[in-house]
Order: structure tokens, then C-alpha cells, then sequence
């Protein structure tokens, strides 16, 4: 069964644009590793700063072999002086509701 993930980061004060290129450089590698359904990088209208990856993987496991990856490649390490500490990352089942 498929997993949603939600990745939300806080960027630094007045920042969050600037986030937004990092991610549209590095998210196609994200949409063609394996596993991976689909993501959306989403921005809130009130609150710019803070950003969310809405991700959709085939399992929990593909996602934590992807996002190992991403740690141990150095890929994210440009992030780190734009954003507000570590990502929030969540993990949620698809219902049949």
C-alpha cells in the first residue's frame, strides 16, 4: 500500500523563497528514484517561510533508503543555512474512507 509522506521545513526568517529553487534543482532525481509515485513542493500563502514536500512512495522503506541517500550523498547539506533546524517528517496511510 502506497505511503504518504510530509516533509515540512521552516525556513529562516524572510527565506523561503529562497528555498524553493534547491528543491526544483534537486526533486527530479527525487521523482525517478525507485519507489517514488510522485512529490509536490508546497509553499503556505500565509506563511512563506514554512515549506512542504508531499510525497507519495510505494512503501515507507522506499522513502528511508531515498532519504538516506539524500543524507549521506551531502545533497541536502546546501539546506541547512536556510532552514529553521531538522525537517518535520511524517508518515501517513492512505484510508478507505
Amino acid at each position: 500500500m502506497p505511503v504518504i509522506v510530509v516533509l515540512e521545513l521552516k525556513a529562516k526568517p524572510g527565506t523561503g523563497d529562497n528555498v524553493v529553487p534547491f528543491f526544483k534543482q534537486i526533486l527530479p532525481d527525487t521523482r525517478s528514484y525507485d519507489g517514488c509515485i510522485s512529490v509536490e513542493f508546497i509553499q503556505n500563502q500565509d506563511d512563506p517561510d514554512t515549506l512542504i514536500a508531499y510525497e507519495r512512495w510505494e512503501t515507507r522503506e522506499h522513502y528511508e533508503k531515498y532519504f538516506k541517500w539524500r543524507t549521506e550523498s551531502g545533497t541536502l547539506a546546501p539546506l541547512a543555512p536556510l532552514v529553521e533546524g531538522p525537517p518535520s517528517i511524517r508518515y501517513f496511510n492512505i484510508t478507505d474512507a
